[in-house]
């Protein structure tokens, strides 16, 4: 598995990104550390969290924290993962948002799941209109300064807003520090508003990028191919309304043809793809299962012919 450099900071982080969300909701503790373990012991180190995970479930939240916590406890490999986790989505009544005072309360419930003294990239999980960026900044800045983080990062973040939080930064004579990563919903599908106006920023900045929703929340495996498909998950009714129109039969037959000719699945294919973007560090997917994993690592070993490229270009352009 090949390792890249997050934005200017000094964390090497594996070229897929694990993602946590479904730890403690559609993976129970033992599975999850099962996928834990066969991540990290091919090669990954980069794995991706939220307090807010999954309290659209529960109610609470903190449940994947907490598994990792857990898991990061009983393997010892604490030092040897790149332990990403956000905040700011709402865990309750005025318990949201980018302001110092609940970036510092909240920072320390999460160190205190995840059973750590340090989260190495710490992402604001979306932006706060009703807080100065002035403030936000100067709070993540402060608690690397404290050594409570080591890298902070943008999620969900429109092109403006980004850019007016780098050139903060960037003018600041008090090195307030920056957004070193932006974590953006980018796929096959999704690529419109990436592409156009979150891109060239990160360029320009040189920040790390590391995608959301890489598989399209499930869709671009092509497990989801008609309603039949649908009604056999929680959230078939949104991927059917988002992406099962003909532009996105358009994109599975495209992912269909190219993992027939390199004996592989389409979700390896989808990866890969995004992978192969010049601007992406590390695309983020999640597994309930080690079948779902395997396809996940293969598309770190996959290399895309020209033609190939192209064709899922066309599909999805």
């Amino acid at each position: 598995m090949q390792y890249r450099q997050l934005g200017r900071s000094n964390l090497k982080v594996s070229s897929l990104c694990l993602g946590g969300n479904v730890f403690g909701w559609t993976a129970d503790e033992k599975t999850s550390f099962h996928i834990l373990d066969t991540f990290f012991e091919m090669g990954g180190n980069f794995l991706d969290t939220a307090d807010i995970y999954s309290r659209w479930a529960s109610g609470i939240g903190g449940e994947s924290e907490t598994i990792i916590g857990r898991w990061l406890k009983n393997s010892g490999k604490r030092k040897d993962v790149v332990l990403a986790t956000k905040v700011g989505m709402e865990m309750g009544p005025e318990q949201k948002g980018l302001s110092r005072k609940y970036i510092f309360q909240e920072v320390e419930t999460s160190l205190k799941r995840l059973q750590t003294d340090y989260i190495d990239l710490y992402q604001a999980h979306k932006d706060d209109p009703s807080t100065p960026l002035e403030e936000t900044l100067d709070a993540f800045a402060t608690l690397v300064q404290r050594g409570k983080v080591r890298v902070f990062g943008a999620s969900n973040y429109a092109g403006d807003r980004l850019l007016d939080a780098l050139r903060i930064s960037e003018k600041s004579e008090a090195s307030i520090g920056r957004y070193e990563c932006l974590q953006p919903r980018y796929n096959l599908y999704d690529r419109d508003k990436y592409e156009k106006e979150l891109e060239p920023i990160c360029k320009k900045y040189g920040l790390g990028v590391i995608p959301y929703y890489s598989l399209a929340a499930g869709f671009l495996t092509g497990k989801y191919r008609d309603r039949d498909d649908l009604l056999k998950s929680p959230r078939g009714a949104w991927v059917g309304e988002t992406y099962l129109n003909n532009r996105g039969r358009q994109i599975l037959g495209a992912l269909d043809q190219i993992s027939e000719d390199l004996h592989t699945l389409p979700a390896s294919v989808a990866l890969a793809w995004v992978m192969s973007r010049p601007s992406i560090t590390a695309p983020i997917a999640s597994a309930t299962s080690l079948d779902q994993l395997q396809a996940l690592l293969e598309a770190t070993q996959l290399v895309l012919k020209p033609e190939h490229a192209m064709l899922l270009d066309q599909a999805s352009g």
